[in-house]
């Protein structure tokens, strides 16, 4: 066993860090796979790809992940792990392969990377549950801390590799050339292969199954569709629609929203009453359970935005401000990412080892509130900051992401009966990738919001400084600050709009064409980035305010978990611990059965518990 717990956590690891690089790697490449796939984001065909490309894996892997933890639950944790790898690994091939290009090939790069996503939510749903039964209690901590640098770590270090192979020239093999942006999806491959068989051949289950059980099928089709329904409503009201920036008053979105959550309010009534429910909702009836998950949904919800929010501040204002070209930006945006990995690798694994010895209430308040700190500190940079300012800070967030992530997760999975840590590990994971959807969608609003409402005079004022005069300064200044959402994904994608802005301004009435000199300038790496700068500071100062707000919330939930608490130790039982937290909810089944006793722990249908398995 002691071999054994090693070779679980090297696995895991591997697939956190090949999980957690295909998020991040397709955030810094994009504008290489769309310039690949001849897609422009201003193209009314092309920007829903792109909204889907950032967000549609997120929408899978939140949908299915407390159903994939479930499931794992019912068949071997080990065997579903294994799955994921497979289907993940199918998906990678599939984007490598994808035939098409254009609005085709994009749709088709959609939906592999949904495949990839279903992949996904076997490993995350897993991967704690695997963890906590390999380790004994008091190795928790350590083990789930160095599995978190591992997601963490790969999501800044997808960054840099994403940066590297954008620059990639297209490679000729046998009469065929293969475009830069294929190598992107392909990296994931000769990783997810050599998992999937090392998993297959050494992972297996040391906890009970509890084989027998039916699959809870209403709670399954509510969830399933008032999330899906809900998280996509939410992303298209970041379209514009019928001429406003935004979609938010689009009739589908506000449908898509409220069904959303009438079926999502459906589904806890039906997990109230059903004999096997897939929502554990009795879990939150114990306090370590329910404060570290509520804690780790408003931390998801508060940072999930930032590094899409400090990349597009990077790219598309700071780097070309200070020479680097356009071309160039998605490697050294990753670079400059680095300070939030280095903090999270120092304070990741250091405070799982201290959790496991003293708990996890201390670190992981601690941790959420130098997050907070770091977030209102960043609201004193101007937009053309010094960069020890900025890597100070990105290395004091990091610090703080990791004196929180490993203890709560510990904490929380430490406080569940083993049979049932594949569904806790699903929850946990559900809540926070709901979270960091949700926070995509807050912080897109509040910075659109804030361009909004700046966008006209900063580009008035720029435009003006150029020797832009009436009534070409007009035309331009209305134009840019009717499209904020272009100049936000212009800014992130790298790409300057001011060329297709003169294009569109040079067929309407009045227009005097410009000088040339005065066109070049306005062409320049230099002028969008200082044009749209003082209105995009205010729009991200605004979600420093909130994120920096919702984090200090999340310190202050995290603070009432309670003292070091693991099911089945010590001298409280769970009823006990139980009796200090929520009241539970009381199931009432449909159909033959008696209820259930609240309090006690154990689902309908569950094995009785046995002793923790030894190191």
């Amino acid at each position: 066993m002691v071999a054994y717990k090693w070779t679980v956590l090297s696995n895991t690891t591997l697939g956190a860090l090949m999980a957690s690089i295909n998020i991040s790697i397709l955030l810094i490449s994009l504008p290489v796979i769309l310039d690949g796939l001849g897609i422009s984001f201003l193209n009314p065909q092309g920007f829903p790809i792109l909204i889907w490309l950032l967000l549609g894996y997120g929408v899978v892997t939140a949908t299915l992940l407390v159903n994939a933890g479930r499931i794992s639950d019912m068949v071997g944790r080990a065997r579903m792990y294994n799955l994921g790898f497979v289907v993940f690994t199918v998906g990678s091939i599939l984007l490598f392969l994808a035939p098409n290009t254009g609005t085709l090939g994009g749709w088709e790069l959609v939906s592999f990377r949904l495949v990839q996503a279903v992949g996904a939510a076997f490993l995350f749903a897993n991967s704690s549950a695997l963890l906590t039964d390999a380790f004994p209690s008091n190795e928790r901590g350590k083990a789930l801390g160095i599995n978190q640098v591992a997601f963490i770590g790969g999501s800044v270090l997808g960054l840099v590799v994403g940066g590297l192979l954008a620059g990639v020239p297209p490679v000729h093999v046998l009469g065929v050339t293969i475009p830069s942006w294929r190598f992107i999806f392909l990296v994931n491959v000769p990783v997810g292969l050599f998992g999937t068989v090392w998993a297959y051949l050494k992972l297996r289950d040391i906890s009970p199954t509890r084989r027998g059980q039916r699959v809870d099928l209403w709670g399954n089709v509510t969830f399933a569709l008032g999330l899906t329904l809900l998280l996509v409503g939410l992303t298209y009201g970041l379209l514009p629609y019928g001429g406003q920036t935004m979609g938010w008053s689009s009739p589908w979105v506000g449908t898509g929203i409220g069904l959303g959550i009438v079926l999502l309010g459906l589904f806890l009534v039906v997990e109230t009453r059903v004999k096997e429910p897939m929502f554990r909702l009795h879990l939150f009836g114990t306090r370590a359970f329910a404060v570290g998950s509520l804690a780790a949904f408003l931390g998801s919800v508060a940072r999930g935005g930032i590094m899409f929010m400090l990349i597009i501040w990077f790219q598309g204002i700071w780097l070309p401000l200070h020479g680097y070209a356009f071309s160039e930006t998605p490697l050294w945006a990753g670079i400059y990412m680095l300070p939030m990995m280095a903090g999270f690798f120092v304070m990741g694994p250091l405070s799982g080892i201290l959790s496991d010895r003293h708990g996890a209430r201390h670190l992981a308040t601690a941790g959420m509130l130098i997050g907070s700190l770091s977030f209102f500190l960043m609201l004193l940079l101007p937009y053309n900051f010094a960069y020890w300012e900025m890597g100070g800070l990105l290395f004091l967030m990091g610090c703080g992401m990791g004196m929180f992530a490993s203890p709560n997760a510990a904490a929380v999975m430490n406080s569940v009966p083993p049979a049932e840590r594949g569904a806790a590990s699903g929850m946990l994971a559900t809540l926070q990738n709901t979270g960091q959807q949700l926070s995509l969608v807050f912080f897109f609003t509040i910075v659109i919001t804030g361009l909004s409402s700046g966008l006209s005079h900063s580009v008035g004022s720029a435009l003006a400084g150029l020797g832009v005069g009436s009534p070409d300064l007009g035309i331009l200044t209305s134009l840019a600050s009717s499209q904020p959402t272009t100049s936000l994904f212009g800014a992130f994608l790298g790409q300057n709009p001011v060329g297709l802005l003169l294009t569109v301004a040079g067929s309407l009435p009045g227009w005097v064409p410009l000088n040339p000199a005065v066109t070049a300038a306005l062409t320049s790496r230099s002028f969008f980035p200082q044009a749209i700068a003082p209105a995009f500071l205010s729009g991200i100062r605004d979600s420093f305010l909130f994120a920096g707000s919702l984090t200090a919330l999340a310190g202050v939930v995290s603070f009432f978990r309670g003292e070091r608490y693991v099911y089945g130790e010590g001298s409280r039982s769970p009823q006990e611990d139980r009796a200090q937290a929520l009241p539970p909810v009381p199931p009432t089944p449909l159909g033959t059965g008696d209820p259930v006793p609240t309090g006690t722990g154990i689902s309908p249908g569950s094995p009785s518990e046995g002793p923790t398995p030894p190191p």
